[in-house]
């Protein structure tokens, strides 16, 4: 019993990557204004040790859903439901893609969609506000979402001119989540192309912010994050 627990879990988290990834592709190619031809979309969604015909389910859900519309030719992205249906299962609980690290077209849409939906689907400023100020951060894709709003706010505010001090960035997150995953994490966003994360030294050198800065024995400190793709 415990087995085909696990087995409907897992299959559960794998639908919902499948989802994420054909809908956020729709979304990043212009889905939702032109019908994205299959080819296009195969070269983006089929992962590493998969066919085109594993996805063929998942597509079929999302068209019963009335998330997408599907022609001899490809697929459109139908703007509310499709959008509202990426916003659940990026929110969904246990969500997040497989592997160490996402695929770079991964990890640009997804900065792209932070950086667009301006509340029309799913408020993104909701991850920062007082309501959520205290709830654990699950995920690396959630961290990769707040700490990019965390940093459009505090480079807003302070006029850091695109250079975010690391530390205010750890302080503004606090204990939503903890000293390893906040680091672990926010290399993996420099991985992914979303940060560019800069050396130097703190503004007045004091020992705590360099301590919540980032340090690493093959790039040594990192004090400041700069965001990539940013739309400004």
């Amino acid at each position: 019993m415990v087995q085909n627990k696990t087995k409907t879990s897992d299959s559960h988290i794998s639908e919902n990557q499948d989802k994420a990834r054909i809908l956020l592709a729709l979304w990043d190619l212009g889905g939702t204004q032109v019908e994205v031809k299959k080819g296009q979309l195969s070269k983006r969604i089929v992962s590493k040790g998969k066919r085109v015909a594993d996805y063929q389910n998942t597509l079929e859900k999302l068209e019963k859903q009335g998330a997408i519309a599907i022609s001899k030719q490809g697929y459109t992205l139908v703007s509310t439901t499709g959008l509202e249906v990426l916003s659940e299962t990026f929110r969904s609980a246990g969500f997040q893609f497989s592997g160490t690290i996402i695929g770079t077209w991964v990890a640009n849409a997804l900065v792209r969609w932070i950086n667009q939906m301006d509340g029309a689907v799913v408020s993104t400023s909701a991850l920062i506000n007082e309501s959520n100020a205290n709830s654990v951060i699950p995920s690396y894709l959630e961290f990769a979402s707040v700490a990019t709003q965390v940093y459009e706010k505090l480079n807003q505010e302070y006029n850091f001119n695109h250079l975010v001090p690391i530390y205010r960035i750890r302080r503004q997150i606090g204990e939503r989540v903890s000293r390893s995953d906040f680091n672990e994490w926010l290399l993996e966003m420099q991985a992914n192309d979303i940060f560019q994360l800069q050396g130097g030294t703190v503004e007045d050198s004091a020992p705590d912010k360099i301590e919540d800065s980032i340090s690493t024995e093959l790039d040594g400190l990192r004090c400041y994050a700069r965001l990539l793709l940013s739309n400004k």
